[in-house]
């Protein structure tokens, strides 16, 4: 646990570097869902931050073998499948689950 946040703390810095702002695990799931998608927009509305926000937790938790790509639609937008139950049991482990791979995903970059 530790270890995990010193990690996601070195993340926070470094986005903070980046944008001049330190974001939030939401904000840095919408990223990840652009960075995804392969399109940056400054100009969110609230569904397309959602759909982002899926995009990216349906990849981050693929590595885990939760979620399983189908693929693109016709605007490129990506779709997933999930293929075995998330294991889950309250809002703080899920929180702790995606900053570790959330943590992982900017590593492997």
């Amino acid at each position: 646990m530790e270890e995990l946040n010193i990690r996601w703390k070195d993340l926070l810095l470094k986005l903070e570097s980046r944008f001049g702002k330190q974001p939030d695990l939401n904000l840095i799931l919408i990223l990840v869902g652009m960075r995804e998608l392969g399109q940056v927009k400054t100009k969110l509305k609230k569904e397309e931050k959602v759909n982002l926000m899926h995009i990216a937790v349906c990849r981050l938790l693929s590595e885990e073998g939760y979620y399983e790509l189908e693929g693109l639609d016709n605007d490129g937008w990506p779709h997933w499948k999930a293929v075995k139950k998330l294991p889950f049991i309250n809002v703080v482990e899920q929180e702790l689950y995606l900053k570790e791979r959330v943590v992982d995903y900017f590593d492997a970059l």
